[in-house]
């Protein structure tokens, strides 16, 4: 008479890397340090970065004052479409979404923490950097305030980014997804390139504004992968 064969118990299952924090942290850290350098070169005003900087900007304006409906659609574009201020009340419109619709509280903090975090990060070295704006005795445009790093370009990227990740999240379908990265590619890359065509950046600034605003969105993807519950 054979005894039946005992089951043995299941293996424990090696848990997994937590591969996309330490992906979220490492690309933190390296544009952490492209900032970084980009903004000791701005601070000792490096003569190849100035004068690469004032010859974009040079011909830049001159097409500006050249083409003055191409210079109109890109001031409606920055001061109303991508606005930051514009950019700040969509992401605390995608919060308030997420509360009412999912309870998600953590997630909706999350949100408005990092976009939070984005503006005093471009208010902080604006005050620090003090950074003078491109002068022009015929302006297209004005803007206030310091010019490094743009604001307009570091908080589109910061608030952009930070919806691409909670749609990839999400797990949406492929339309939407590619609908949603082309908006957001055209919205970072557009805003910077007409804040440098109406003449009130240089393009370091949009650059740097592009460097931080990327390192915020990868720092808050690695402390939402640690601590969301």
């Amino acid at each position: 008479m054979h005894n039946p064969p005992v089951d043995s118990p299941p293996r424990p299952r090696p848990r997994p890397r937590p591969r996309a924090r330490c992906t979220a942290v490492g690309s933190a850290l390296v544009l952490g340090l492209c900032s970084v350098a980009l903004l000791v070169l701005v601070w000792v005003k490096w003569h190849p970065l100035i004068s690469v900087d004032g010859d974009i900007s040079r011909t830049t304006h001159r097409w500006a004052v050249a083409d003055p409906d191409v210079t109109q659609a890109c001031r409606i574009l920055t001061d109303w479409v991508w606005d930051p201020l514009t950019m700040r009340l969509l992401g605390a419109a995608v919060a308030v979404w997420l509360v009412w619709r999912h309870a998600a509280w953590w997630t909706a903090g999350w949100l408005v923490a990092t976009s939070a975090l984005g503006t005093l990060i471009q208010q902080g070295l604006k005050a620090w950097v003090g950074r003078a704006r491109p002068v022009w005795p015929d302006p297209v445009d004005s803007a206030h305030y310091a010019a490094y790093p743009s604001g307009h370009a570091l908080t589109a990227t910061v608030v952009f980014g930070l919806l691409l990740w909670l749609l990839h999240r999400h797990g949406v379908g492929p339309v939407v997804w590619r609908t949603a990265l082309v908006v957001a590619v055209v919205s970072v890359v557009g805003v910077g390139l007409t804040r440098i065509w109406l003449g009130v950046h240089w393009p370091s600034d949009v650059l740097g504004g592009w460097l931080l605003g990327a390192m915020t969105v990868a720092l808050a993807i690695a402390v939402q992968r640690r601590w969301q519950p």
